[in-house]
């Protein structure tokens, strides 16, 4: 844990917490990573979100092209890895409800 908490990496933190849209988010990324890069992480959160709804591991993999060892990698960080993807997972599921209610009752 002393790796992600470098100043390099505090600076990386620091800079995507000041990106304000999708699409300063897209640009930045874009520049930062190649497109392997950029990809294999949408993998890799699809992934997640795959295993949060309890897809098999063989359904995972076809969906992603993962290895069954990342995705084992990913599921053992989602149980009890430092809670990050359950933040996100959790935070991205107020927000679409939030959005979601708010459609059905024409506020957006």
């Amino acid at each position: 844990m002393d790796t992600i908490k470098s100043q390099k990496t505090e600076d990386l933190i620091k800079t995507v917490l000041a990106l304000e849209t999708t699409r300063e988010a897209r640009m930045f990324l874009r520049d930062l990573l190649t497109e392997k890069e950029l990809l294999e992480l949408g993998n890799r959160w699809r992934a997640v979100q795959l295993l949060d709804m309890t897809v098999p591991y063989t359904q995972i993999g076809q969906a992603t092209g993962l290895s069954s060892t990342t995705i084992a990698r990913i599921s053992k960080w989602l149980k009890t890895g430092a809670g990050g993807y359950r933040l996100m997972l959790n935070r991205i599921s107020k927000k679409h409800h939030r959005t979601s209610s708010c459609s059905r009752k024409g506020l957006l």
